[in-house]
């Protein structure tokens, strides 16, 4: 059995001028979808017309009914977890503010590498920042950290 479109706040033709008024286009389409299968177009009609799988139409349905049409919005993913706490990301920006200490840190200014160095040395922790031609991703702040240094 087909999963019904329990919320009733707004029709077809409301949904159709949601849609036009929408710039998310996604949104847009699932919007679409919906509307057409609210007019009585099998779900698998509605969901090929605009350019999804029936099943993946079956999960917006889902968030439509829960949330409306706030939930037919992409939402962001959360990324990955700070490496470092915000007691640490402070420390590391003072660093930064009062710059390398050259008998300690052996520079006389930072670079992403040295600071990687002395993160991994005084916590213990590994900081990603694109250095050079890493392809890792940076996990901490850097143009709050760094100030634009390189």
């Amino acid at each position: 059995m087909a999963l019904a479109i329990t919320r009733q706040d707004l029709s077809a033709a409301e949904l159709r001028k949601s849609a036009a008024r929408s710039r998310d286009a996604n949104a847009a389409r699932r919007m679409l979808a919906i509307a057409l299968v609210l007019e009585g177009v099998s779900r698998e009609e509605a969901a090929e017309s605009c350019g999804m799988d029936r099943q993946t139409l079956r999960d917006w349905v889902h968030r439509y009914n829960a949330e409306g049409l706030a939930g037919l919005v992409n939402r962001r993913a959360p990324g990955p977890a700070p490496r470092l706490s915000s007691e640490q990301e402070a420390v590391v920006a003072r660093w930064v503010e009062e710059g390398p200490d050259l008998e300690r840190d052996g520079v006389v200014r930072w670079r992403c590498r040295d600071l990687q160095e002395r993160i991994s040395s005084e916590f213990r922790a590994s900081a990603v920042f694109p250095c050079g031609h890493s392809t890792r991703r940076a996990t901490l702040p850097r143009r709050r950290l760094l100030g634009g240094l390189r």
